[in-house]
C-alpha cells in the first residue's frame, strides 16, 4: 500500500531538517533485535563481532573514537537494566543500559543508526553508527544503583495506537525540554504531566515540572541527534549541554495521555 501524499512529504521534510536523508526501509521489530544484539554484544564484551559497514563510525561522549580501543566496551559489563526505543523513519535505536553491579559503574545512553534495506525484507542492514554517552563515577549526580532502583519502577508499555503522541509532538517536547535555560517560555510550552518522574542520574523529582530553569544561559544546547519513537511516546535526544559548559548529554521523554510522564537524563 503507498503512503499518502502528506505523509511522504511529511517524512522527507522531517529528515531534512535533521541533514539525514534516508530512503531505505526499516522495521521497528528489525531495529529492536538489532538494539538486542548490541546489549548482548556489551554483556559479553565483544562489541567488535557486531556486523559494522564499510563506512562504521563511533562516538563516545560526543567525541569521534575507535570502539576497539574504548575501555567502556574492552571487558564484559554486567547489565543489571536495558529497555531500547525505535525509530523506523531514522532507521535508529536507542538503547539504555544500567550496570551498577561491575567493578566499574556505568549509565550508558546509546543511539545506533543503520543503513536500511531496499525493503522491509532486507532488515535495517549493518550498524553504520554507534553514539554513546557513557556516564560513570565522577559524572554529573552519578549513582548506578540509585538510578537503577528509580528506573525498575516504570512502566514503559507500548501505548495504544489511537493514542500515541505524533512524531511532531514528540520532537517539540525534546527541543523544547532542550531550550529551557535559554528560552525563558520554553518550559511552560511543555505538557507537563502531574504525576510524572524525573531521574537525573541519582536525583529524583517528581512531579517533574517544578523546579525548572526559565533561561539565563546565552549558549543553546546543540549537536542534537534524535530517536523518535511513537509507539511508546519517547524522544531522545543526545546532545552537547552547552548551557552548562558542553557536556556531553541525553535527554529522554516519554509522553502518556499527551502529557510529559518521565525525563531521564544522562550527563557526563
Amino acid at each position: 500500500m503507498f503512503a499518502s501524499i502528506p505523509s511522504v512529504l511529511f517524512t522527507i521534510t522531517f529528515l531534512l531538517s535533521t541533514n539525514t536523508l534516508i530512503l531505505a526501509a526499516c522495521t521497528r521489530a528489525d531495529l529492536l533485535l538489532a538494539a538486542s544484539e548490541f546489549v548482548t554484544a556489551v554483556f559479553r564484551g565483544n562489541v567488535s563481532s557486531l556486523p559494522f559497514a564499510s563506512n562504521f563510525t563511533y562516538q563516545e561522549n560526543n567525541k569521534p573514537a575507535s570502539i576497539n580501543d574504548t575501555p567502556v566496551f574492552s571487558k564484559p559489563l554486567p547489565v543489571d537494566l536495558t529497555r531500547s526505543t525505535a525509530d523506523t523513519v531514522a532507521c535508529a535505536s536507542y538503547t539504555l543500559i544500567v550496570s551498577a553491579s561491575g567493578a566499574i559503574p556505568y549509565v550508558l545512553a546509546t543511539q545506533i543508526r543503520h543503513a536500511g534495506g531496499s525493503d522491509e525484507n532486507d532488515g535495517p542492514g549493518p550498524f553504520t553508527q554507534i553514539d554513546t554517552i557513557a556516564a560513570t563515577r565522577g559524572s554529573l549526580f552519578f549513582d548506578a544503583a540509585k538510578t537503577l532502583g528509580y528506573l525498575r519502577n516504570e512502566s514503559w508499555a507500548e501505548i495504544p495506537e489511537a493514542e500515541r503522541p505524533s512524531r511532531e509532538l514528540l520532537r517539540q517536547v525534546g527541543d523544547a525540554y532542550l531550550d529551557m535555560w535559554t528560552d525563558p517560555n520554553a518550559a511552560d510550552s511543555i505538557p507537563w504531566g502531574t504525576d510524572c518522574e524525573r531521574v537525573e542520574g541519582s536525583q529524583y523529582t517528581r512531579p517533574c515540572g517544578e523546579q525548572l530553569p526559565r533561561g539565563g544561559s546565552q549558549q543553546n544546547n546543540g549537536n542534537r541527534r534524535y530517536v523518535i519513537d511513537e509507539v511508546v511516546g519517547s524522544v531522545d535526544v543526545l546532545c552537547s549541554f552547552d548551557a552548562l559548559g558542553s557536556l556531553p548529554d541525553s535527554h529522554e521523554i516519554r509522553v502518556e495521555d499527551g502529557k510529559v510522564k518521565y525525563v531521564h537524563t544522562v550527563t557526563v
